[in-house]
């Protein structure tokens, strides 16, 4: 038995994170993250050049939200936050991919083709 398993301090205040929690937070973050990179970079690019100014303003908004939830995902994994906000954290990813996919459906005018 080493000092770590005998001295509570050394030991993680909400235990460790397994390898599928990991794995499962990796996932999440690359997905949410690549969407909302294709949605800024959609917002600069299409329709045409120069960019619309309120599809920028939506890509904008979309990036300081995701910015926020970066931070909540930071302090999750310092050790910060309880394991009871990680439910929030998922939530939170899946509303900003949601925004990101009714910002890229605007940009690119889904609505006005159907019509």
């Amino acid at each position: 038995m080493d000092r770590r398993d005998r001295d509570p301090l050394d030991r993680p205040l909400f235990g460790a994170p397994t390898s599928v929690d990991r794995v499962l937070n990796l996932v999440v973050a690359v997905l949410t993250g690549l969407m909302v990179v294709v949605t800024l970079l959609s917002a600069l690019v299409f329709p045409s050049w120069p960019p619309n100014g309120i599809n920028v303003f939506f890509g904008l908004v979309i990036v300081l939200i995701c910015a926020s939830h970066l931070v909540l995902i930071y302090w999750y994994r310092q050790g910060d936050l309880e394991p009871r906000f990680r439910p929030m954290i998922f939530y939170n990813a899946f509303t900003v991919v949601l925004l990101c996919v009714v910002g890229n459906c605007y940009i690119h005018g889904v609505a006005k083709s159907t019509s």
